[in-house]
């Protein structure tokens, strides 16, 4: 049995709560809201929010967090089917942490419901996004089972954020790009979390806080 971490979170020196989502499992919600309540408890500056390497997971799951960060009805991503039809996913709930500022880490291994959460707070908060381009895997697909037992999985509609983007093959740019070298492994460095530390210390320096 190989149990895959889903969250961790951790407080700096500085105030800042660092979430780390590794996955958008059937757990995370609770846990995310363990550390939502933390970083208020705690009564955190801001949030570094690291989706770095998470492949994503269940939509729903992605629109639970992403409800935390969000004004009541404001849209998360649009489903665009084939035909034209779409279906919006919008904010439910008053943002606990609406008024919490926040950056976000991706890189290419952040992919699918780690994409629509970025976009989402990007687009409505004006996050930051750190670190690389994005996987750009946004596509809903269903399976079909056929008459011989096999089964046909069939994309049948694309993932779009507020601001129109497609996130299939495309992926996020990130705002401010950072990559990590071999050295930075060996070295047990992490220059792309430290810059974001230190874009969400500016920013709040900007506010007074």
């Amino acid at each position: 049995i190989i149990e895959a971490p889903t969250l961790d979170y951790a407080m700096t020196a500085d105030k800042i709560m660092h979430i780390q989502l590794y996955s958008f499992n059937e757990n995370a919600p609770q846990r995310f809201a363990d550390a939502a309540r933390a970083a208020l408890d705690q009564k955190a500056r801001g949030i570094v929010l690291d989706m770095r390497n998470d492949p994503g997971g269940y939509l729903e799951v992605a629109v639970n967090i992403a409800n935390w960060f969000l004004k009541h009805d404001q849209v998360i991503v649009t489903e665009r089917f084939r035909d034209g039809e779409e279906e919006t996913f919008r904010a439910r709930g008053n943002g606990p942490l609406l008024a919490m500022p926040v950056v976000v880490l991706v890189n290419n291994g952040s992919a699918s419901a780690s994409e629509i959460v970025a976009g989402a707070l990007r687009d409505q908060r004006k996050a930051k996004l750190i670190g690389e381009t994005t996987y750009g895997k946004g596509s809903v697909q269903e399976l079909e089972s056929l008459s011989d037992g096999s089964t046909l999985k069939l994309t049948v509609a694309r993932w779009v954020l507020p601001s129109g983007v497609i996130i299939e093959g495309n992926g996020l740019e990130p705002d401010v790009a950072v990559k990590i070298t071999e050295k930075d492994i060996e070295d047990k460095k992490d220059p792309q979390l430290s810059r974001a530390i230190e874009t969400l210390k500016s920013e709040l320096a900007l506010t007074g806080r």
